[in-house]
């Protein structure tokens, strides 16, 4: 990381900006955007204009703080050529940031996020938890929808006592969760520090207050729980098929042998008449 230097003018005893975190997709890759003036490597940070900061996170988020509509839209259309697995809709997570001298990095209930100033590494804290945040948000829904498509399956297991015949479906639910399960545990890593506190070790607080605000850890838990009972549903009910399959096909098998049995005994009494 570059020399601390002061992102935004603080000349007021007040400044209120707006930060959001947007998901754009599932990677964005940032090699090639490096640059002289940058803040940060990784993730990679930079000033925009006189008061704007955004910062790039492979997992598909862009932070960016104090910027005007049009360098927010100047920003994304750069930021969107290097997005991959891009999303029909656009996940976004806002917050307001109150600066002021007096501040102690503090989150009131329901109000804004109040820090001492504008330094880059207080807004790599914030826009790290924004953005994990974001990206919860979105893995939370995918989990839920996947849910609702196993209920029904074992709905009818409870009542029919059988299985349904869509293998296949099962195996795509699998696969589903153990994107979420690599995206969350990989890629987002909700359970990790920012690089930042490394040299900032007295930002602590402030990245802690802002967990228990957005409730990374407990999400994250909720999430691994829900992923963990969707995985072992699923496979329940592929072991239930397979042995369903495999009993039919045995019976299958035994028919056919009696049939052909039967078939050797008529063609044995014909022949002897």
């Amino acid at each position: 990381m570059t020399e601390p230097k002061s992102v935004l003018s603080a000349s007021q005893s007040i400044v209120k900006v707006t930060a959001r975190a947007l998901l754009l997709g599932d990677r964005i890759d940032a090699a090639g955007l490096e640059r002289s003036d940058m803040i940060s490597a990784t993730p990679l940070a930079f000033q925009v204009g006189a008061n704007g900061f955004v910062a790039l996170y492979r997992f598909g988020v862009a932070v960016m703080i104090g910027l005007s509509p049009l360098e927010e839209d100047d920003v994304l259309k750069q930021v969107k050529l290097r997005v991959t697995g891009t999303h029909e809709s656009i996940d976004d997570e806002t917050a307001i940031l109150e600066i002021a001298p007096e501040h102690d990095d503090k989150i009131p209930p329901g109000g804004a996020i109040e820090i001492k100033d504008f330094s880059p590494e207080r807004l790599l804290v914030v826009a790290d938890a924004l953005a994990k945040s974001v990206s919860l948000g979105r893995d939370e829904r995918e989990v839920n929808a996947v849910f609702d498509i196993v209920e029904p399956f074992a709905a009818d297991l409870a009542r029919n006592g059988r299985p349904p015949w869509k293998r296949g479906a099962m195996l795509r639910l699998i696969g589903q969760t153990l994107l979420v399960q690599h995206r969350v545990s990989g890629r987002v890593a909700v359970e990790e520090k920012p690089d930042v506190l490394w040299d900032r070790p007295d930002l602590e607080r402030l990245y802690a207050r802002l967990e228990d605000e957005y409730e990374l850890k407990e999400r994250a838990g909720t999430l691994s729980r829900k992923l963990g009972t969707i995985v072992e549903t699923a496979r329940t009910i592929t072991d239930i098929i397979d042995a369903d399959r495999a009993t039919r096909l045995e019976a299958t098998i035994v028919i056919l042998i009696v049939a052909e049995i039967v078939i050797t005994i008529g063609q044995i009494i014909f022949g002897l008449h």
